[in-house]
């Protein structure tokens, strides 16, 4: 949340406690791959943020649609997963409105 008031949004309590949540059900989901290390990301375009953990494990089982469905619930504007290749971890993100 501090970078994302450092880069000028000023968010509403409920949209920090919502952007919060979102970040940490990616993490957790993330750490429950069994790696040692994950990765978080941000960015910002067009008053919306990018929320993208990355685990760096290798064969993880499939994602199940209740981590979507969760994300999706605190009002996201979209959430995937996907594999990464190259680094062999899963990726999982969510593009969250941060208002005009």
């Amino acid at each position: 949340m501090a970078k994302l008031e450092e880069w000028g949004y000023r968010l509403t309590e409920d949209r920090t406690g919502s952007i919060t949540a979102v970040t940490e059900l990616l993490a957790r989901a993330a750490v429950t791959d069994g790696g040692r290390r994950i990765s978080l990301h941000l960015a910002d375009q067009d008053h919306q943020a990018l929320i993208l953990v990355l685990s760096h494990q290798n064969g993880h089982a499939p994602e199940g649609e209740d981590l979507l469905r969760e994300v999706t619930a605190l009002g996201v504007v979209s959430c995937g997963t996907d594999t990464d290749q190259e680094d062999g971890g899963r990726r999982r993100w969510a593009l969250t409105d941060l208002g005009g």
